[in-house]
């Protein structure tokens, strides 16, 4: 570990990559399921996402001290526009039977709309109407237990953090139970956020390895999700959440070190990560069904929806999730370099 303040206020350029690359990630995934491939690894772009999630925000607050009142508000203009968008569009296109097999109550969309697990009436799974929101319920959850710390000392927001959700993980463990709430908040994925925490702590201190070190870190979680990939091996966030830190760590360090330069197309996709995550399976389903019946091969099928879900996603940074963040109050603005990506 080297020691020192962290020097760097400018964008990590490696943690925009990251984001690039975990929503990459889960296009993958997506794509693959609806061209008959296998690329379930590709889900574990969520565990990344959760521990840069972690990062940021203990970095921005860190750096700015905010009111928890202002800190949910920031996060709730930067979330909720584009995710109640992004769910009216898949409410209207069922209404309009776009969507035959998606089953629409109002208490599941209501539950939706407002970050509230709840059972799917199409599928029974915990999944809003918008399938891959549910990362979203965890995210503003932890926004919610982020904010509550805010009113401690600063020393002990992250160990009050970490008791919270290492005692919830515990209760699940320990607890059987099938409520929506329960299920989904004492799931071990939490920890991800109180790594990322801890991460940005060590990386604000300046106590981050090395560059070799920082290498070898993201070479080990590359090469873990690599063999898992390969090898189809069952994983969960058990196996994959300490991956995940070996990325984030490695590559903070190496952002902190002013190793990585900027590149346009990386950065670019960084930054519309929110939106390519949220609006991806819209574009997939839509070439995924044209691939059918054109009966084109399903390598192709692969290919030409993974990069029509990462347009959709460009198109709609673009167009939606730019504008209304250029629109949001412009006081005390969170630095756009360290955005999280949900």
């Amino acid at each position: 570990m080297s020691a020192g303040p962290a020097k760097s206020r400018g964008t990590l350029y490696g943690i925009q990559y990251l984001r690039a690359l975990a929503a990459l990630a889960v296009v993958l995934f997506h794509a693959a399921e609806r061209s008959g491939h296998a690329f379930a690894i590709g889900a574990a772009g969520v565990d990344v996402f959760f521990v840069i999630s972690g990062f940021i925000m203990w970095v921005i607050v860190e750096r700015r001290p905010v009111t928890p009142g202002r800190f949910l508000a920031e996060r709730i203009r930067r979330i909720v526009p584009v995710y109640w968008l992004a769910t009216g569009v898949m409410v209207a296109g069922a209404l309009a039977g776009l969507f035959p097999n998606l089953v629409l109550t109002a208490g599941h969309v209501a539950a939706s709309l407002f970050f509230v697990p709840a059972r799917s009436p199409s599928s029974g799974e915990l999944w809003p109407v918008l399938v891959q929101g549910w990362t979203l319920n965890y995210e503003m959850f932890f926004y919610a237990a982020f904010a509550a710390c805010l009113l401690l000392p600063a020393r002990l927001r992250l160990p009050v953090m970490a008791a919270g959700f290492c005692l919830l993980v515990a209760f699940g463990l320990a607890v059987d139970g099938d409520a929506p709430l329960f299920v989904t908040y004492t799931r071990p994925i939490i920890l991800e956020f109180v790594a990322g925490m801890l991460i940005g702590r060590l990386w604000l201190a300046g106590r981050v390895p090395g560059r070799s070190a920082a290498l070898g870190l993201i070479g080990l979680g590359l090469a873990g999700f690599a063999v898992i990939g390969l090898f189809r091996l069952p994983f969960d966030e058990w196996t994959c959440g300490p991956l995940a830190c070996m990325l984030v760590c490695g590559t903070a360090a190496l952002d902190r070190h002013g190793g990585i330069a900027r590149f346009t197309v990386p950065a670019m996709l960084g930054d519309a990560s929110y939106s390519i995550y949220l609006w991806h399976t819209f574009a997939i389903s839509v070439v995924a069904k044209i691939g059918a019946k054109a009966a084109l091969p399903p390598s192709l099928v692969l290919l030409l929806s993974a990069c029509a879900g990462v347009a959709a996603g460009l198109c709609a940074y673009r167009l939606v999730e730019r504008p209304l963040l250029r629109a949001k109050p412009a006081a005390r603005p969170v630095p756009a370099s360290l955005e999280t990506p949900s």
